[in-house]
């Protein structure tokens, strides 16, 4: 039998999971963190470590891994694990790993409906003394914290997706790196109001990092509104500010959430974690 407990973390997001050794993990406990998952978006393990390739089994339990998009992060031993890390390969300081990821987003929208990920997994192996947390934004809550009056609106709204062009993107990456990044690659078209494939609830689906305008909209016209979708879903009631400790593992479904590095920690302050993202089988 299994003996997991539950211990709220945030108003409404993170739940941590105690009683579980990811990387020696029986059919029955994995069965148990899926149930928990379904009704709990952001799930927090304590006191893990686990390898590239463990961490990337534990993954694949849930899904399909792709390789990451950003070769250069790639990690060595398992190309489906990337590195989240503020350090250069050459011991010193990643200026890209210290802002990257850092505006609110949901990952990978950039790519069409039917290759959208499931759910992401970081884990922590060298955290910063003070700060450097992530924080996560409950997408259900802010769907149904809309008023009446722009749930109507957005019912028959489709959002424009595109690789960090939205506009907190452009306030972080260079045109010179969206433009690399956006090259050859199609506009993928998301409804602003998405149902949840599991759990069949209505999320809100507009980010800040790669969503740029709308349907019938210009990016020009369409940027207040999403700004304004944004600054609706990331009221602290609806969000969870993650602290991270050695060994954490941090679980989030990516449908139900958006996410983004706090960015609060000294630039100096190593930080290192490795990321596996999942898509359905």
């Amino acid at each position: 039998m299994t003996a997991l407990s539950l211990r709220p973390l945030g108003k409404r997001l993170g739940t941590e999971v105690a009683g579980a050794d990811l990387a020696h993990l029986d059919d029955r406990t994995f069965a148990e963190i899926e149930d928990i998952f379904r009704d709990h978006p952001v799930l927090v393990f304590r006191d893990q470590k686990l390898d590239a390739h463990q961490l990337a089994a534990f993954g694949q339990r849930f899904g399909h891994l792709r390789e990451h998009i950003l070769e250069n992060y790639r990690h060595p031993d398992d190309p489906r694990v990337s590195f989240i890390t503020n350090v250069a390969k050459d011991g010193g300081i990643d200026k890209f790993g210290v802002t990257r990821a850092s505006s609110w987003h949901a990952d990978e929208t950039y790519d069409p409906p039917e290759k959208l990920p499931r759910l992401a997994i970081l884990h922590a192996v060298e955290v910063p003394r003070e700060k450097g947390g992530t924080l996560f934004a409950d997408m259900y809550a802010a769907y149904e914290t809309l008023s009446p009056e722009m749930k109507q609106r957005l019912a028959g709204m489709t959002g424009r997706h595109g690789y960090t062009d939205g506009p907190d993107a452009r306030k972080i990456y260079t045109e010179e790196h969206i433009r690399q990044r956006n090259a050859g690659r199609p506009e993928c078209l998301h409804p602003a109001v998405k149902e949840h494939p599991v759990t069949g609830r209505k999320v809100l689906f507009v980010n800040p990092t790669h969503c740029h305008g709308f349907v019938g909209m210009s990016n020009e016209e369409s940027e207040p509104l999403i700004l304004e979708l944004r600054d609706h879903a990331i009221q602290d009631d609806n969000t969870y500010y993650h602290a991270w400790r050695v060994g954490d593992v941090v679980i989030w479904d990516e449908i139900a959430t958006m996410h983004r590095g706090a960015a609060d920690a000294a630039p100096e302050e190593r930080r290192v974690m490795l990321r596996t993202i999942v898509h359905p089988n």
